[in-house]
Order: structure tokens, then sequence, then C-alpha cells
């Protein structure tokens, strides 16, 4: 059988990368010149190692695995996928076995075996050489991709003129600070919650890539950080792509976003941390924001004298704090006594004493439209100063 195979090596090789064209999507966009070269060329050398595991029922030596670990590397560097790549040497193998035993007979039964048993230990060796220096490759690009991307943040949130000229940037960013839920398996105390902490941040990253045709830079960790998504025409809908986050990771998801072209990135990134803290600090659901969305809270958080003295106009309510929450769900509740009464499992009536004991303490009436205004930045400055 080695000696038939070996006469037909290179016509089967030619043969070969043309199934692989019609059955590897992949393959049908690789330029010819690499087809007809460095892919036939390899296609050949398999079916010679072949002839040789054959000829001496041995595995491929590690020299003649060369060659295959170096396709493999080109292959990382065409970004050509693995699962391609490792279909196509499948394939081959498949496509020769049934070639080998067309014309074996009921007398061929041990040989066949034995062929089998050598094919089955080729496909092992050469996957493990395959995927080896196919993933070692990637490993250094992604090292080289991934140091780039470190420069590309730095100078961008920096402001680092210098450093910025010479990376490649996008005309404009839409800067996220985002803040990620705990996944129920990131378990701290459990093996695997370091896997999966990494396995959400990977979908959250694939997500977002997505929504943009340019790497996607991310300084993340598993409780949020910063995303700079590029924008070179029309900017993506954020809350699309927020729910495409929380959606892919399985997690609540607080965004609060900024549009900024490059020399922009680093104010808007600090207007967004802080109109996502704001977010977080007065109870916003999951979502995304922007700072019209907040213009209040985020004032009041300001640093400011008056702050501390807001949050002191409720200090009366202290001694019972069933008033101030009372007073608290009939603002967030539109002032509907009925629906306070509800969320606080009270009768009505309950609320309307609550309330007007507030008022006695305080000075302080809802139905006043001034003073409410008053009571409602009360309730956001204690929120931010905690009494």
């Amino acid at each position: 059988m080695h000696e038939l195979l070996e006469r037909q090596a290179t016509s089967l090789a030619r043969q070969l990368v043309h199934v692989f064209v019609e059955e590897i999507p992949i393959y049908r966009r690789l330029p010819r010149e690499e087809l007809d070269g460095d892919i036939t060329r390899i296609t050949e050398h398999n079916l010679r190692m072949i002839c040789e595991m054959f000829r001496h029922g041995r595995p491929p030596s590690s020299a003649e695995l060369a060659p295959l670990r170096d396709s493999a590397a080109r292959r990382a560097q065409e970004r050509v996928p693995l699962e391609a790549l490792l279909a196509a040497y499948h394939l081959g193998t498949r496509w020769v076995w049934d070639r080998l035993i067309t014309t074996a007979t009921p007398a061929d039964f041990a040989a066949v075996v034995d062929m089998n048993r050598l094919v089955l230990l080729y496909s092992e060796v050469v996957t493990s050489a395959v995927c080896t220096a196919y993933l070692s490759e990637r490993e250094g690009m992604l090292s080289q991709e991934q140091h780039a991307m470190h420069a590309a943040v730095s100078a961008l949130l920096g402001g680092d003129h210098t450093a910025l000229a010479a990376v490649r940037l996008a005309p404009g960013y839409l800067v996220m600070a985002i803040a990620v839920g705990a996944h129920p398996d990131e378990k701290q105390d459990e093996p695997g919650g370091s896997i999966a902490a990494r396995r959400k941040l990977a979908r959250i990253r694939a997500a977002v890539q997505r929504y943009a045709s340019e790497q996607v830079l991310f300084v993340l960790d598993a409780t949020g950080g910063l995303v700079l998504l590029p924008c070179s025409g029309e900017v993506p809908i954020v809350t699309e792509v927020v729910e495409a986050m929380s959606g892919a990771a399985g997690v609540p998801i607080w965004a609060a976003t900024e549009q900024a072209t490059p020399a922009e990135v680093s104010a808007a990134a600090g207007v967004a941390e802080e109109v996502l803290e704001v977010a977080r600090i007065f109870g916003r659901p999951p979502g995304a924001y922007l700072l019209a969305d907040v213009l209040l809270e985020y004032q009041l958080t300001r640093p400011s004298r008056a702050t501390a003295r807001l949050a002191g106009l409720l200090d009366p309510l202290l001694d019972n704090p069933d008033l101030l929450r009372t007073l608290k769900a009939y603002l967030e509740t539109g002032l509907d006594r009925r629906r306070t009464a509800e969320l606080l499992h009270v009768h009505p009536n309950t609320v309307d004493y609550r309330l007007r004991r507030a008022v006695s303490l305080t000075g302080l009436d809802p139905a006043d439209p001034a003073q409410l205004q008053q009571i409602g930045a009360a309730l956001a400055a204690r929120r931010l100063t905690p009494r």
C-alpha cells in the first residue's frame, strides 16, 4: 500500500486540495498561489509521511512533523481558524483512507486492521503537533496585540499625544464605564470561580466586538472597567450594546457612556466613571446611562458645603426610621399614597400618619412644590453622605 500511495502522492495532493476548496469554506477564500504552493506541498508531505508509516509501521518522527508545525504557524498568522485547519487534516485522512481500501478483499482483513491502527496513530500525532504549533503562534500574536492594545489605552487615557502619534486610532470612540454583576458560577470559595469569571469577560468582549469593525479596547476585570468602542461611522445604539453584553454574560450590567474623539477620551472616561458611580449610588437599575439621565444626582454628588446641610434637613427623622423610609417611598412612587402603602405593606392611613409626623418634625411638606424639591435633594444627598 505504501508503494501504491507513494506513486500517486503528487496527483492525490492536488486532488485533495481541490476537495478542501469544495468542502471547507475558508479554503475558498485563500489565494490561488497559496493553494497551489504551500497548501499543496504540505498535503503531499502528509501523504508521503503516511507512506513512511505504512513502510516502517511507526509514528512520524519530530523531523517529519516539523513542516506541519511550520505550516500550522503560518495558518495562525493568516488567521485561518484552527477548526478549519483540523477539518482539512481530518477530511484528508478520511479521503485517503477511503481510496486505500477500495480494492480490499476479505483476505486483506488483517492488513486493513494494521493500516487502520497506523492511520489513527497518524491522526493523533498530527493533531497534537498542529494544535500545539498553531496555539503557540496565536499566543505570541495575542501577546503582541495585547501589548499594542494596552499601549493604545494608556495613551488615550493618559492624553499622551506623543504616544498617540505611534498608535493607530479610530476617528472616535464610544467610551463606556461598566459595572458587571457576579455570575452564579463565580463563587470565590469554589474551584472554577476564576474560570467562570474569565469566561464571563470573554463573552462580554465578544458581544461588544460585534458592534465594531476595528479592535475594541478593554480595561476590564470581573467587576467592570472601561470599554472603548471605536466608531468610524454611525454610533451603535448604546442600549443595544449593553443588552447584548448582559445577555451574553448572563449577568446585570450598568454602563455610563460618552462619545469622544481620541483627544477627548481621557476626559470622557472620567465623566463616564462618575456617571456610573452616581447611577450605582442612587440605586438605578441595570442599563445604559448618560450624564443627562442623572443630572440632579450628579450635581448633588459634587463636593460642596451644601451637600451635608441638605442631608441634615432629614436628621429629625433618624430616631424613627419608618418615617424616613415612608417619605422616601412616597417620593419614589410619585406621591401615590396607595402605592406607597403597598410597597411598605401597611394601610394607607398609616402612610398618612407617618407623612404628617415627618412634616411636623422636619418642617418640610411634600405637598408644597418648593419643599418637595428640597426633600428630594435631601434624600439624594443622604445617599451620598450616610449620617
